[in-house]
């Protein structure tokens, strides 16, 4: 919507009807409850009576149609990732979209059995009976698949439909334009206090403390690049030289590898490391800023949190927790409760805050690097506290490793399913096909090199040891150079890398490849490589110490999230 140049906030799901009765169109979002279960959340229904356009999407379609008396039911069968929707009756809402099938993105298991009454079925896909319905002479609307999702073929066009000619809004949204609102928001929640950061060198709390700059001036900006030992190669010299750039001596760096790996050393857990690397976070900055070398008197922490880690992190009463991010961990956490935290992107998302950056002039180098994790190499080193062999199925091999997913808008930690197959055209498709019909998996990886049968591979205990973090950060200096000379980077949003303790005893680590496509990181698209260059990097990263295969992730976001942890 605020791509279609209109303001649109969150509300609350509970919100009486006659707060929103000045709205000029209402959305009810998709989420990962099922309607018809007890608690599940619900909305004023007066909400239909107001005269005011409501769009529903996905778990928004399933309880407005349960509200206005049609029927919801679980599905046979999820439905996550690509579809094809064939709409079946001309609608407003779908304005301009040529006739036939076009692809739509999903992430449901329940759907609609029936529609309400004064409700036609617009569309369908092979899965979904009732993939979109209306009442038109009423503005209510209800699509099953996610339109506000990039990979959703006229997606921003039905957005727009919606926004502009059923709900007749003029646009009022830039988020260049916001710049002065947000520096004014900075000087009122600091106050008389200085606000100190910890940088990361990341496109996020790079903008976030070039705004601060430019609200309060570098006497009470201060900013720390904390060395975890978990950073990529060349990523400190990187980050000084950026910083030195925006403002000198604004910005020190601190050595603090041994007690990071110290606080997580025998830990495997994916949201024990977050927690913990969080809290660590939280308590060097409590002794650095103690210590008062550098922030004088009181102060407030800055950080460049941005609105798609507060919903991941389960931001409203009843979103799910797909994985907490290290900027909402209990510490953190505490400091917003004190008002000592101040976050100037928290209510944008990713592509607005480079738009943001570069109304403020931040180096184009840094705004269009690869998004990297705040916890770093960390969480692309899976770690493992027994040893578990791969066990054979009808279409591969399950590994029992196990990544975070998003399926249904839930957070899911399932095993891997490794194709028995080559890297072929149509393969993508065949793991989107796979992971709707298999159930307890959310990640489908193929081959891309072996020194071993993939039957032989074994999950062995594995921490997070500097050893295997020098095998992690040579193998992705390999990747990011690879990419950079052939030109793949440009293709790509964010190529993660990510090292797997599954091997043998003498080669005990694989790599995983995990190229996608996105725009804010809600959700994403991976990405095929060019055979001649995979060739080339599996060749290069099996010549690494200690690496038995390297695999290549075809799973989009949903079912899978991004990063593996």
């Amino acid at each position: 919507m605020r791509e279609a140049g209109v303001y649109a906030e969150v509300r609350p799901h509970d919100t009486p009807a006659a707060q929103l009765a000045s709205a000029r169109g209402i959305v009810i979002s998709g989420g990962p409850n099922s309607v018809y279960e007890p608690g599940s959340p619900s909305i004023d229904p007066e909400v239909f009576s107001l005269g005011v356009p409501v769009l529903g999407i996905c778990y928004g379609l399933q309880l407005m149609a349960r509200l206005l008396g049609g029927t919801v039911e679980r599905g046979e069968k999820g439905e996550y990732g690509l579809a094809h929707l064939e709409l079946t009756r001309p609608a407003p809402l779908f304005e301009g979209i040529p006739p036939g099938k076009f692809q739509v993105w999903m992430s449901h298991r329940d759907l609609a059995r029936s529609v309400p009454p004064g409700f036609e079925i617009l569309g369908n896909t092979e899965t979904c009976s009732v993939a979109a319905m209306g009442d038109v002479s009423r503005r209510l609307y209800g699509v099953q698949f996610h339109p506000e999702v990039v990979h959703t073929c006229y997606g921003r066009q039905i957005i727009e439909n919606f926004v502009l000619k059923v709900s007749g809004a003029t646009p009022d949204w830039n988020p260049k334009l916001r710049i002065p609102i947000v520096t004014n928001y900075i000087r009122e929640a600091a106050g008389d206090r200085s606000i100190f950061f910890f940088v990361s060198g990341g496109v996020d709390s790079t903008v976030a403390f070039t705004l601060c700059l430019r609200a309060l001036g570098e006497r009470r900006v201060r900013g720390i690049y904390v060395d975890t030992g978990l950073m990529r190669e060349g990523e400190t010299d990187f980050v000084r030289a950026v910083f030195d750039r925006i403002a000198p001596g604004a910005v020190v760096i601190e050595e603090a590898e041994p007690r990071f790996l110290g606080a997580l050393a025998g830990v495997s857990d994916p949201e024990r490391k977050r927690r913990i690397i969080g809290e660590e976070f939280v308590r060097v900055q409590e002794e650095i800023l103690e210590s008062g070398h550098f922030v004088e008197g009181d102060w407030v922490l800055g950080q460049g949190t941005i609105y798609p880690d507060t919903i991941e992190s389960g931001g409203t009463a009843k979103a799910a927790v797909i994985k907490t991010h290290h900027n909402r961990v209990a510490g953190i956490q505490r400091l917003i409760e004190t008002g000592r935290v101040v976050e100037p992107l928290s209510s944008f998302y990713k592509d607005e805050v480079r738009e943001i950056g570069r109304e403020l002039g931040v180096p184009e180098e840094l705004l269009e690097r690869h998004p990297f994790p705040g916890p770093g190499l960390a969480i692309r080193c899976l770690c493992s506290d027994e040893t578990r062999p791969v066990a054979r199925v009808e279409d591969g091999w399950i590994a029992p490793v196990h990544s975070v997913g998003v399926q249904g808008d839930s957070r899911s930690y399932a095993p891997v399913l490794i194709l028995d197959q080559p890297l072929a055209e149509g393969i993508h498709d065949l793991a989107t096909a796979l992971i709707n019909r298999i159930s307890g998996i959310n990640r489908v990886v193929a081959a891309a090199g072996s020194r071993e049968a993939i039957g032989s591979l074994r999950v062995l205990p594995a921490a997070l040891t500097p050893r295997r973090l020098t095998r992690l950060r040579l193998a992705d200096a390999a990747v990011r150079r690879l990419s950079r000379e052939s030109g793949f980077d440009r293709e790509v949003w964010q190529f993660p890398v990510v090292l797997i303790p599954l091997g043998t005893p003498e080669r005990p680590d694989s790599v995983v490849l995990r190229p996608i496509d996105s725009v804010d990181g809600m959700t994403a698209r991976s990405v095929p490589m060019d055979p001649a260059l995979l060739t080339v990097m599996t060749r290069e990263l099996l010549d690494l110490e200690g690496i038995s295969a390297v695999f290549y992730d075809l799973t989009h976001k949903p079912p899978a999230t991004i990063e593996w942890e």
